[in-house]
């Protein structure tokens, strides 16, 4: 087996893989009534691996926007956000945030049980479960606690009732 100095950016990103779980939701949004997983949280669970593996996390902030890069030493990949426009100091402070903790995610893949921007990881609602269900009696708001329901499978769940 190689060991870490010998293996190329792509096999310790597979290392890194291997070893992160699911990262943890450690935080409310007031507004959304969810949660999600602070950037605190996620470099928290990230870091420690990736140093593990010899690899190094940086978050620039340049004319490319936000970003984040990890690096070997020798090779990168690198992942950016434009900067947004026209907003003021505490808006730029949440907006760098956010996006700091988006590039992380995308860029290692990571699975993150974040509802924050409405996500879930329930299946989405077909004909059929939709049919089923109003076969069996089950109102639209039953449906939800099992399935994701689109506006069309919404639309779907009415026209049954005509």
């Amino acid at each position: 087996m190689k060991t870490n100095e010998q293996l190329s950016l792509t096999q310790r990103l597979l290392e890194f893989q291997k070893q992160i779980n699911v990262i943890k939701k450690d935080a409310k949004n007031p507004h959304f009534k969810n949660t999600y997983a602070t950037l605190k949280q996620v470099l928290s669970e990230v870091k420690p691996i990736l140093s593990e593996v010899g690899l190094l996390i940086t978050q620039p902030i340049d004319e490319r926007g936000i970003g984040t890069v990890i690096t070997d030493g020798k090779d990168s990949i690198v992942s950016f956000i434009p900067m947004p426009n026209g907003l003021q100091p505490q808006q730029l402070g949440s907006a760098i945030s956010y996006f700091r903790r988006y590039t992380i995610c995308s860029l290692l893949s990571l699975e993150i049980d974040d509802d924050d921007a409405n996500t879930t990881n329930k299946p989405f609602a077909t004909k059929e479960n939709i049919l089923k269900a109003k076969q069996g009696g089950n109102s639209l708001n039953k449906v939800r606690e099992y399935y994701t329901v689109t506006k069309e499978m919404e639309a779907y769940y009415e026209s049954l009732s005509n």
